[in-house]
């Protein structure tokens, strides 16, 4: 039975966007000669919806548009993911079996996560019957996401139930190195099953979230007979063997060869690019514009920017200081002509002594320390405040993961924006993927001395990243071990002498308050801050 794949890039509330989505898909599976096609969770509301799940108006616009879904089903089956309403006004997270143009069965995922980026059990009431239903005169086993994930999931009883097929529809966000992951879990599904299991995954960006696709065909065998592409939009056709027999073998998996997972930092540069594609068309903006410094964070924005959109799209501002050095200028300014986008330079030098002005009689004899450091950070994020107004340009802030996570930048100045592109990528990720931009363009757009300068904030003579921070190696393999895995801090304790590991966790904690306030950036760890990471802000707990 050949059965299409349609991994969408849908966007949360755009209705008729998603129905002329899934419309395109199915005439492509037609074309296809497929006899059913299958589409994501939640492909007609897009996912996740959040609160807009308890407007009712909203689960009612999901309903209409079932219905015009459903329609298309004519000479082809089809299987969607919905918001469903019970007679007693509980919603579920559904899939909806399509049937000459008619809703002929429903499905309620059974397993709501509750974990990480997910709090499903806040909007949805769990469904309790496993289905098993016909198409094409095949025996369909249907679930949803956390359905397959979970050992006490469905999948046994729609085996007992006759189940020649299982179908998951899947909305899984990425984070590095989540393929390999899925691809080891269906495979043991399949194994157990000893059945074929077809996984069709969400693509696109969505706030913080990215959606991977990379949907998948897994064999009873455990074998990945085919694999969907990566960060983008496509149709995978498959043809299943069934009705001879659920352990047939089928032909060599060739079609697995000829689509190998993407390496990992090639993996997380496209899920960046992704991100920020949807993150900007998809809330109304075309062009974008950041503070470049000369340093690789903001050569690398710039770069993921002028890729993702477009160089014509992006404005690179530099805003020297009296402390910012002449390579860094010069930097500053061969990343924008390489790249080919926009160009302004700024000179913050005059609103800074402005500024130190105005603050003369207040700070009275205190020495400069911090303090005047921040002015000048601020100034910068005002000037792209303004030039955002002017034009409708969105803000892309540059810091990374690290100094995020230790409070390493400037509320209202450097951390100012719409998006933060790095937010949730390690400092020591940074280079590889500012030399894998590179390799892309085919030249060096992001200068050699660029990746040979020391980190630094130039906010005063001869500063530098280390003064304040360990170095960054060390700094991540801590953030690893305390922010992502959520490990004690008493089992870090070989990871840096006493006095360093306990003043690192203490900038960790202490800088909640900053990360709350922090634009939203695209998810590329196990566990990032934000939806991932919920900590109080108001904490006196300490483990060191």
């Amino acid at each position: 039975m050949r059965i299409a794949l349609g991994q969408i890039n849908v966007a949360v509330g755009d209705f008729a966007g998603n129905v002329r989505r899934i419309a395109g898909a199915v005439a492509q599976a037609r074309t296809a000669r497929a006899r059913v096609v299958a589409f994501p969770e939640l492909a007609i509301p897009g996912y996740p919806p959040e609160d807009l799940l308890f407007k009712p108006s909203f689960v009612q616009a999901n309903l209409r548009a079932l219905r015009d879904v459903a329609g298309l089903a004519r000479g082809i089956d089809l299987i969607v993911g919905f918001v469903d309403r019970g007679p007693d006004g509980r919603i579920f997270n559904a899939a909806a079996v399509a049937v000459k143009g008619a809703v002929a069965a429903r499905y309620h995922k059974m397993m709501l996560p509750n974990y990480g980026v997910f709090d499903e059990p806040r909007y949805f009431a769990a469904g309790t019957q496993p289905l098993v239903t016909t198409l094409a005169g095949a025996r369909v086993g249907l679930s949803i996401c956390e359905d397959i994930w979970c050992d006490e999931g469905p999948l046994r009883r729609q085996v007992e139930a006759g189940a020649e097929l299982l179908v998951n529809l899947s909305a899984s966000p990425y984070h590095a190195g989540k393929l390999r992951l899925r691809e080891r879990l269906l495979a043991r599904r399949a194994r157990e099953a000893r059945r074929p299991v077809l996984y069709v995954n969400l693509v696109g960006g969505q706030d913080e979230l990215v959606f991977d696709g990379a949907s998948l065909a897994v064999d009873p065998a455990g074998v990945v007979r085919d694999r969907g592409a990566q960060f983008r939009e496509a149709l995978m056709t498959v043809d299943v063997p069934v009705g001879r027999g659920p352990t047939r073998r089928w032909g060599r998996a060739e079609a697995s060869r000829r689509r190998p997972p993407l390496p990992l930092m090639e993996e997380v540069y496209e899920a960046l690019l992704l991100g920020v594609r949807d993150y900007v068309a998809k809330n109304g903006f075309t062009d974008v514009v950041l503070g470049t410094s000369g340093g690789i964070d903001s050569a690398l924005t710039a770069a993921m920017a002028a890729q993702a959109l477009g160089p014509q799209h992006v404005t690179a501002v530099s805003m020297p200081s009296p402390y910012s050095s002449m390579e860094a200028r010069q930097d500053a300014r061969a990343v924008a002509q390489a790249l080919g986008t926009r160009y302004l330079m700024l000179p913050i030098t005059p609103v800074l002594q402005a500024c130190l002005a105005t603050l003369k009689e207040a700070f009275g004899d205190r020495p400069a320390d911090v303090a005047e450091e921040n002015v000048q950070a601020r100034i910068r994020g005002t000037l792209l405040m303004a030039l955002s107004n002017k034009f409708g340009w969105l803000v892309l802030s540059t810091g990374n993961k690290s100094e995020y996570s230790t409070g390493y930048c400037t509320l209202y100045g450097d951390m100012v924006g719409g998006f933060a592109v790095l937010k949730d990528v390690p400092k020591t990720w940074v280079y590889p993927l500012a030399r894998l931009a590179n390799r892309r363009a085919g030249r060096a757009v992001i200068p050699e001395s660029v990746f040979r300068r020391p980190p630094t904030a130039e906010l005063k003579p001869h500063q530098t990243d280390q003064d304040t921070l360990p170095p960054y190696p060390l700094l991540d393999r801590i953030i690893t071990a305390y922010v992502e895995r959520d490990h004690a801090a008493s089992r870090l304790r070989s990871l840096a002498p006493p006095r360093l590991l306990a003043r690192t966790i203490r900038m960790i904690d202490q800088a909640e308050y900053k990360r709350r306030q922090a634009p939203p950036g695209i998810k590329i760890t196990p566990r990032a801050f934000g939806k991932d990471r919920r900590m109080p802000i108001t904490n006196r707990y300490r483990e060191l």
